[in-house]
């Protein structure tokens, strides 16, 4: 994936992580540690919602270190903040 890509996507596991946080009320960090720790949802209802969840968050995390990565990559080839826009455009 190239910069845009991923920014596009980053952009759009946001939204849905938001969407879970207004729904349930804590910060998706706050939901995935809890979560890896095993904590179980008390209602029923939201158990699709935990795995849900849990997935885009593990997701939005890949794309973030795919994102820095590829920033780096293109930096070390000493591409300055312009280069890295025009590269994404």
């Amino acid at each position: 994936m190239n910069l845009q890509e991923l920014l596009a996507d980053i952009h759009s596991l946001e939204e849905d992580l938001l969407a879970f946080e207004r729904k349930f009320g804590v910060r998706s960090e706050t939901f995935f540690t809890a979560y890896i720790s095993g904590e179980e949802p008390e209602n029923e209802g939201w158990v699709l919602d935990f795995g849900e969840w849990a997935s885009v968050y593990r997701t939005w995390l890949a794309r973030q270190a795919d994102y820095r990565n590829e920033v780096q990559r293109l930096q070390r080839n000493e591409i300055s903040l312009i280069g890295l826009i025009h590269e994404a455009t």
